[in-house]
């Protein structure tokens, strides 16, 4: 008996002389979009091969997200260990030390294979300092059962006008139906990233190479009025609360006869899980005036590390795992190939089984190809970026200028009040930072 105790004391007092294993709980801050809902469904994946670390999601609207991050980053306030953050934060926020470079996410990972526009925007001095999880550029999604019904066809490169004739043609009020879905909602990234890439493509610019702002120019005045003028005429009532999400979710309802919006919704309006008009969906290039710019933007979602993080090597561990060939191949198993993170890599392009089964796949690449940061717009500017002016002031400016242009929408303001009102706030704001006298 004696014997058998000692055996089975002596089991137990080596389980206890085991150190348990440390856990690290990484806190991950997301948008509350669809590729990031998904991927939280698929954290199990990352926690079964790392159980020494949990994750804890923190998913936010757009807006909110920014705000929460943008706070916590500058105050040190260490409240996440994982960041979702777009292109224009990553070389501001690397420049002023706000981000841990990614130097280390496995000899596997393949940062080559990163698509050239993506990679670039995401890294300073050659060093990764996010990883991106989905890239984007904008196109327009429409209706191939509805213009048929009205006797059009989308042309390969459409112009505004057509543009515009087409939403009028669409609209069928009783019906519930609206020739065109366009964000309203005020954000320097909901309007108005797609304001300012409808600006470039009329010609007008956030600034002059002096830095001046040029909201008091004809084109800005040309770009605003066409965009309340079609709204009113051809959107859907409350379009001025309505972002990326709420016009994805009244495409899919069959509301919208076409959606210029972001590249990454393809897959979701041609989901039948999603969309109740998925098969009856066609793709066409963002509009131009013929001055040579199309209105699409650049951005991508990515993964970064705020400096500081005691938790590092667990998030750099988990950003490699989400950002990775074999996350997409996950996706893939799990949800097929259509339904993958788009624009993050060459060898995407190339997958035969991807492109099979995604009919917006080379339009999205040639989209993202197409839109040129360092020459945003038709004259010249002192800024990068497509959608955004990357200095740190535009995320106020933008904002701001955002909720003026929001306000003519609603009609709570005129076209012409509301450029005004944008260009006092955006003198006063770049006065105040130095960037003219």
């Amino acid at each position: 008996m004696k014997h058998v105790l000692g055996a089975v004391c002596g089991a137990y007092c080596l389980l206890l002389a085991v150190p348990a294993m440390a856990e690290t709980t990484l806190t991950i801050a997301t948008v509350n979009n669809g590729d990031m809902i998904r991927m939280q469904g698929l954290t199990a994946e990352f926690t079964k091969k790392n159980p020494d670390i949990t994750v804890k999601w923190v998913t936010l609207e757009e807006n909110v997200l920014r705000q929460r991050v943008t706070t916590d980053i500058a105050t040190k306030g260490g409240q996440f260990d994982v960041l979702t953050i777009g292109t224009y934060e990553v070389p501001i926020w690397a420049k002023k030390g706000w981000l841990v470079p990614l130097a280390n996410l496995g000899a596997d990972y393949d940062v080559a294979d990163l698509l050239p526009k993506i990679r670039d925007a995401v890294s300073v001095d050659g060093k990764l300092y996010a990883a991106p999880f989905y890239g984007e550029s904008s196109m327009i999604m429409y209706r191939t059962d509805l213009f048929e019904k009205v006797g059009l066809k989308m042309p390969e490169k459409p112009t505004w006008d057509f543009v515009i004739d087409a939403a009028k043609k669409l609209t069928d009020k009783s019906a519930g139906v609206y020739g065109i879905c366009l964000r309203g909602k005020a954000g320097w990234g909901e309007n108005m990233a797609f304001l300012s890439a409808m600006a470039n493509s009329y010609g007008a610019r956030w600034f002059d190479e002096k830095w001046e702002p040029q909201f008091n120019t004809p084109e800005w005045k040309a770009t605003l009025t066409t965009y309340v003028n079609l709204m009113k005429d051809a959107g859907p009532p409350g379009a001025s609360s309505n972002g990326f999400n709420e016009n994805l979710a009244l495409f899919n309802a069959g509301k919208c006869g076409m959606w210029i919006d972001a590249t990454v919704a393809a897959s979701f309006v041609t989901n039948p899980k999603d969309s109740k008009v998925a098969d009856k969906v066609g793709f066409a290039l963002a509009p131009n005036t013929g001055l040579g710019k199309n209105a699409n933007w650049l951005w991508a979602w990515n993964l970064a590390i705020p400096a500081g993080s005691k938790k590092s090597e667990a998030a750099e561990k988990f950003i490699a795992w989400a950002t990775s060939k074999d996350y997409t191949k996950l996706v893939a198993s799990k949800d097929g190939w259509a339904n993958v993170p788009p624009g993050t890599r060459t060898s995407l392009y190339q997958n035969a089984e991807y492109l099979k089964v995604a009919p917006f796949a080379k339009l999205t690449l040639a989209s993202i190809d197409a839109a040129d940061p360092n020459k945003p717009t038709v004259k010249p500017v002192p800024y990068v970026g497509v959608q955004y002016a990357a200095i740190p002031e535009f995320q106020g400016i933008g904002t701001q200028v955002g909720q003026q242009f929001s306000a003519a929408l609603a009609g709570s303001m005129t076209v012409d009040a509301a450029l005004n009102a944008a260009q006092t706030a955006t003198e006063r704001e770049m006065k105040r930072a130095g960037y003219i006298k």
